[in-house]
């Protein structure tokens, strides 16, 4: 952060009441985004330092006020300056389930209420009640996110993609996506893994489970954040849990359809690890964050898995035609040169 966004991130606190207080880095994430915690007088809260024109926080206190407004554990916005990119916010603490895990506790309990706030979610979201400005999660959208892959992911391993490549790489995800590309049926928060979800004790049923890094929810199935719990990019989740808890939701739901629900999961669990893979590609070779790198390999499997759903067919003959075993690999921290595939 240069001095002038560090003077403009302090008159932010002093406007808001927090002048003099202890600010301390709490976090940065994938995105441009920092997160600082700020004491004073035996009170914290956090500050989210989200800079335009890369963020824009008004996402972020439409869905906080939403998820609140329907009883969810959303960090309540204390104090908000749009137009600079800075938000005041309840601190939730730092009782990650991540870190709760790491600390030795009840994965299965806390999975569980992780799947009963998505069906209490699932029960009380829907396009009629989300703010109108939350774009749906449409095919265009799903599209632009699986051509990360091929952008940034092949010329990583010295795979040139020719524009014929292209096309039929999105030709094959557009016949894949027409499954899942209409539904409207919840807010999708898009982000939901053991990361971003808190562990508050202190408070009852669904609201035990905070809810973090939700500005790009979207509207569209409710098979994706469950698949983003159990096809957690940064986590094993044995194959045993996921079931069980796609049991779990099915069970709690009761208007569920198995097989229709297992589809949509891969078929939006494929998309995502492709979008994943170039954009942990990506942010090593555009923005110098190589840490998350040694994520692709566990990424692979999980798409690879998914793959193997029949509705994915086409999807899985680009990958076997134009990415062989060989070239599913971790990618350098650096850019490798570019070099011409022989084995298709």
């Amino acid at each position: 952060m240069d001095d002038k966004r560090t003077e403009s991130r302090m008159n932010f606190l002093a406007n808001a009441g927090w002048a003099g207080a202890k600010v301390d880095l709490l976090a940065a994430d994938a995105s441009f985004r920092h997160y600082y915690r700020v004491q004073a007088h035996d009170q914290q809260c956090v500050l989210m330092d989200a800079p335009p024109p890369e963020e824009d926080v008004r996402p972020f206190i439409a869905i906080a006020r939403y998820l609140a407004q329907l009883g969810f554990s959303a960090p309540r916005v204390l104090a908000d300056d749009e137009r600079r990119g800075f938000l005041l916010l309840e601190d939730l603490g730092d009782d990650t389930y991540t870190r709760v895990f790491e600390a030795g506790g009840d994965q299965d309990m806390l999975y569980d209420i992780a799947v009963e706030t998505l069906v209490h979610l699932h029960e009380l979201s829907s396009a009629k009640t989300i703010p109108a400005e939350i774009p749906p999660y449409d095919m265009d959208r799903l599209v632009a996110e699986a051509m990360l892959f091929v952008d940034w992911y092949m010329p990583a391993i010295g795979a040139p993609v020719s524009d014929d490549v292209r096309v039929a790489y999105k030709a094959a995800w557009r016949q894949a996506f027409s499954r899942v590309a209409e539904k409207r049926e919840t807010l999708v928060l898009r982000d939901y893994h053991v990361d971003n979800l808190m562990w508050l004790p202190g408070r009852t049923d669904t609201a035990r489970c905070g809810l973090l890094d939700f500005q790009d929810a979207l509207i569209g199935a409710r098979a994706y954040d469950l698949m983003s719990l159990i096809e957690d990019a940064r986590r094993d989740v044995t194959h045993e849990r996921a079931n069980r808890l796609i049991a779990k939701y099915i069970a709690a739901c009761g208007d569920v359809h198995e097989t229709e629900l297992r589809r949509d999961i891969a078929i939006l669990g494929a998309g995502r690890h492709a979008k994943v893979i170039g954009i942990f590609t990506r942010l090593s070779h555009r923005d110098g964050k190589a840490q998350y790198l040694h994520h692709i390999p566990r990424v692979w499997r999980l798409l690879e898995h998914d793959l193997g759903h029949s509705a994915l067919q086409p999807v899985a003959d680009w990958f076997r035609d134009h990415v062989p075993a060989r070239l599913r690999v971790q990618p350098d921290a650096r850019p490798a040169k570019t070099e011409a595939i022989h084995d298709r």
